[in-house]
């Protein structure tokens, strides 16, 4: 299965596509006064170092963030996103990465709060580190599924799950659609954004059909490729399955996928953007 500690992997194609969808559904939430919850279950680190050794290992943010982050034709949609990576540059090299942690602190109002997971023994003291002194933020050394049910519905009543976790093990897709099922069930008004990895397409499939079997409606699927589906080891496309995508989440990508396949993967890219289940 894949293997993603996400040092090696900071700032690739599959968290530009992440944490820009993960902006958009921030930016919805904030049309409204009233406050919301960010719930990060696979937090990670919170910032990620591109000159470290592991990211310079890779390469991987090259193909990815270090390609559009200065583009002179950046959709107004993505402005969020960049704006959240400048000021972790302070506007200057691209050195710096946002872990969606990050990417959600860069937006979140004096009224929201944060509610972060992480269970790695070395990501945990860094993450506790980032956001140390941070009223605003609560950050756990638990099981991520564990504490989600623990925390739902939140006070606020409005909000949004970012579920990702690493993949390294095949049962770990179908652990995401147990964990909606059991979520769904306590805060069917919260919207869900769930990050995957396509290694082999067959798990994607396997997890679609999960999701779709459990009788909710409005799962909008948003993926983008950078090679053809292969049988080889590594992952050739990622995306996000969204529930309860914010209205005008499914026309923003609509302008915002095509961009992104010719900025980063003009030769080889290809773009998916479908309704799972409708309204």
């Amino acid at each position: 299965m894949l293997s993603y500690r996400h040092s090696f992997h900071a700032g690739n194609h599959a968290d530009v596509v992440k944490h820009i969808v993960q902006s958009l559904i921030l930016d919805a939430l904030k049309q409204k006064d009233k406050p919301f919850v960010y719930h990060d279950t696979h937090s990670g680190v919170g910032r990620y170092d591109l000159q470290d050794e592991r990211s310079e290992k890779t390469g991987e943010f090259k193909q990815g963030i270090a390609r559009i982050w200065q583009r002179d034709d950046i959709p107004a949609e993505v402005a969020s996103y960049i704006d959240a990576i400048k000021v972790l540059n302070n506007g200057d090299e691209l050195r710096y990465y946002p872990g969606s942690p990050k990417v959600a602190r860069a937006q979140i109002r004096e009224q929201d709060r944060m509610v972060l997971t992480e269970l790695h023994p070395s990501d945990f003291p860094l993450l506790l580190q980032e956001f140390r002194g941070d009223r605003q933020v609560r950050i756990y050394k638990e099981d991520a599924f564990a504490r989600l049910k623990g925390s739902l519905p939140p006070k606020e009543r409005r909000g949004v799950v970012l579920i990702d976790p690493p993949y390294e093990l095949k049962h770990e897709y179908m652990d995401v659609v147990k964990a909606i099922k059991e979520s769904h069930k306590r805060w069917a008004t919260g919207t869900y954004a769930i990050w995957y990895p396509v290694v082999y397409r067959e798990n994607i499939d396997k997890m679609l059909k999960g999701l779709e079997e459990l009788g909710i409606r409005k799962i909008l699927q948003i993926e983008l490729g950078v090679e053809p589906d292969t049988e080889e080891r590594g992952m050739t496309a990622s995306g996000m399955i969204v529930i309860n995508p914010p209205w005008k989440l499914e026309s923003q990508m609509q302008a915002i996928l095509p961009w992104l396949k010719e900025a980063i993967a003009p030769n080889h890219g290809h773009y998916k953007l479908e309704w799972i289940v409708p309204e």
